[in-house]
């Protein structure tokens, strides 16, 4: 079973665009990589598919050195004939086994640009350490993630209610539907296998096999990558222990109640963010874009699936019985489901999202997000309860020099003028929580 992903339109784009550069689909392993350009190839009359972790595969690139040779070996070994070459999409899985192959893409643009190449790689950040001349300005890339909530509704054949999730505004009466087909998907998160099984069996409890397989696969992956074992048994520590600080910003010295060092936490988180299994979210102290993240100031964690997350807290099952998610695990995972959501929409970049942070001896605000729109830095609270408890974005709305926020929260849709405690009016956008990708689409339509 193959899923329809937002990112195929920038591969359609791509495909036809005459200055084309050798494309790489960078993520995690298992958000459908693979899948997804073994989807696309088929809009291509010919495909050439090579998976470099197979010796066979590799040995094209290890037995010759040019890539007009490479490629003629190809076409004679899928007993095809290279009349057309614009037409034959050059698919490399897993380059990061071959650091010759990704030096040699630059030759594929320089050498041979009819020729669309596209290769992918779970664990690229640490072959590209071994590549002598990576070809920068030769490539393009394309960041893939797990799924999110437009392409899971796509993926159970919800299509009305995706299509009632593409209006801007949303129509009232779509709210109690799409809120509880919402639930669903932030209990399970966005991995296509889990996913998949979801959609065959229909039971949480066919789920955690699946979960633990992901899980332990990014373990020994990651593991391959470390140094020595004083690193590894670090990156065990971390990957059995972060997500039960998911509502706290983190501290580096003694993390999980460990021995370890600052450096050596901080070292060891790195390499998790190279994996793209879990990031460090910056906080920023500015009220206007550009928003620098103050890395002095302690960060929050942020995985790669929500649903991986509510696995290992082992909280699936009291989430089921919950009507607003906005109170679980401390109320912490609506926030970082919201982040993925947000993440999931940047397939151009690996921008991260900041949160917002002023800190004072005597008193502290933070925000949830801050995001950067129109010249503007617009500050979202993810919370429900009463407008008036928004302390911190109340804060932030007085110091800055505009007039407009929002609050991400288990109810409906909209608009009020609010005025801050200390006599600033100010536009209050309540966002369903199951609207996160959308959140610019909005913040469009909130300014207007």
């Amino acid at each position: 079973m193959s899923f329809n992903r937002l990112i195929f339109n920038l591969l359609e784009s791509w495909k036809s665009n005459p200055s084309r550069k050798p494309l790489i689909i960078r993520g995690a392993r298992q958000v459908g990589k693979t899948t997804l350009v073994r989807q696309f190839a088929k809009t291509f009359p010919n495909s050439i598919m090579l998976n470099l972790e197979k010796k066979s595969d590799r040995a094209f690139f290890e037995d010759f050195d040019d890539v007009k040779t490479i490629v003629e070996a190809l076409f004679v070994s899928k007993n095809l004939f290279p009349t057309d070459l614009s037409s034959t999409l050059l698919f490399l899985d897993e380059i990061q086994e071959s650091p010759k192959a990704i030096q040699l893409l630059r030759y594929f643009y320089e050498e041979i640009p009819e020729m669309p190449v596209i290769a992918a790689g779970s664990l690229l950040e640490f072959a590209l350490k071994k590549v002598k001349s990576f070809p920068v300005g030769r490539v393009e890339f394309l960041y893939l993630y797990p799924m999110n909530f437009p392409e899971y509704l796509d993926a159970i054949g919800q299509k009305a209610a995706l299509e009632q999730f593409t209006q801007v505004p949303i129509k009232p009466f779509a709210n109690k539907v799409l809120m509880e087909l919402f639930h669903r998907y932030a209990i399970i998160g966005g991995m296509p296998e889990i996913i998949k099984t979801d959609l065959d069996k229909n039971n949480l409890a066919d789920l955690p096999p699946i979960y633990e397989s992901i899980w332990s696969t990014y373990k020994s992956d990651i593991e391959k990558y470390t140094t020595n074992d004083s690193e590894r048994k670090i990156i065990r520590h971390l990957m059995n222990s972060a997500h039960l600080v998911l509502d706290e910003r983190v501290k580096f010295q003694g993390f999980g109640n460990s021995n370890y060092r600052s450096r050596e936490i901080g070292e060891s988180f790195r390499i998790l963010e190279e994996a793209k299994v879990m990031r460090l979210i910056y906080p920023t102290t500015d009220l206007a874009p550009p928003l620098q993240p103050d890395l002095k100031k302690s960060p929050r964690i942020q995985f790669l699936d929500t649903g991986l997350v509510n696995y290992s807290l082992g909280i699936q099952g009291q989430m089921l019985r919950m009507k607003d998610l906005s109170q679980a695990y401390k109320g912490a995972l609506i926030p970082h489901l919201i982040s993925q959501e947000l993440i999931s929409t940047t397939h151009l970049t690996d921008q991260k999202p900041n949160f917002w942070v002023r800190e004072k001896k005597q008193s502290s605000a933070e925000v949830d997000l801050v995001i950067p729109f129109q010249g503007l830095a617009i500050p979202v609270e993810i919370k429900s309860g009463a407008t008036g408890s928004l302390r911190s974005l109340h804060q932030f709305v007085d110091a800055c020099d505009h007039g407009f926020a929002v609050r991400i929260y288990g109810g409906e849709l909209r608009i009020e003028d609010s005025v801050t405690p200390a006599g600033k009016p100010y536009r209050l956008l309540n966002l369903p929580y199951y609207l996160g990708t959308q959140l610019i689409a909005y913040l469009g339509w909130l300014i207007k």
